[in-house]
């Protein structure tokens, strides 16, 4: 599925995944997601790139995620190519392509990021970026196929460098953006061992992806879904 997100951010940093929420898969348990630092051994043949599983300083920032025809293997998997664009009034801030595969069980997984912060239209840093298979980086899950409130899981670990992680806090939960009004959304609430005082809420809605974050510690901030587009 091809398709295109625009968001509106008010926060002071900016994080929108481009995965395309829940479908009607096969269940998978808690047990078979990845958790911590232990080494994810996946099986290209279980894999996809048909995704269908089904947001500085108070200034507004947009951020265009479109999810490409492109693909681009990573420790044997082939991924998804989805481009992850902030803009802040106009200009370039954040340049970002990320891998997604979803499992035959319909778990999607994130294999990696290319990322590029600029400052003043020049390259600041590429700091975050990492791939699966390459220095020891483990995969992660981005949307589970059968979110569970409780539910833990790891959504990418490059040592020292990528340690994201999330918790199932709800699922059935309304939420409604410029885009529109969604049943059914699963909140889920992600943190990272980097950032110990950094803690996010975000929503996903089944069909779109990610709908709605707040940072709701180390900061304050809303990302909201302005507009989708297959």
């Amino acid at each position: 599925m091809l398709g295109v997100l625009r968001w509106l951010s008010l926060s002071v940093a900016v994080l929108a995944l481009a995965s395309c929420g829940g479908g009607s898969k096969s269940s998978s348990g808690s047990s078979s997601l990845p958790h911590g630092t232990t080494p994810s051994k996946l099986d290209p043949s279980k894999f996809t790139t048909e995704i269908d599983s089904e947001l500085e300083d108070g200034e507004a920032q947009r951020v265009d995620v479109t999810v490409s025809d492109k693909t681009k293997v990573l420790g044997g998997v082939t991924a998804r190519v989805v481009h992850d664009q902030v803009t802040r009034k106009g200009e370039v801030v954040e340049d970002t392509y990320d891998w997604y595969a979803q499992d035959s069980d319909g778990n999607i997984w994130y294999l990696g990021e290319d990322t590029k912060e600029y400052e003043n239209g020049k390259l600041k840093t590429t700091e975050g970026s990492w791939a699966y298979g390459v220095d020891d980086a483990q995969p992660g899950v981005v949307v589970p196929a059968d979110p569970k409130q409780g539910m833990r899981y790891r959504e990418e670990y490059y040592a020292g460098h990528a340690e994201d992680a999330a918790d199932v806090l709800k699922v059935g939960s309304q939420v409604q953006v410029p885009y529109g009004r969604f049943k059914d959304a699963v909140l889920t609430r992600n943190f990272s061992s980097l950032e110990p005082t950094v803690e996010e809420m975000k929503l996903y809605a089944r069909g779109v992806g990610p709908v709605m974050e707040l940072l709701v510690s180390g900061g304050s901030g809303r990302t909201e879904l302005l507009s989708f587009e297959r």
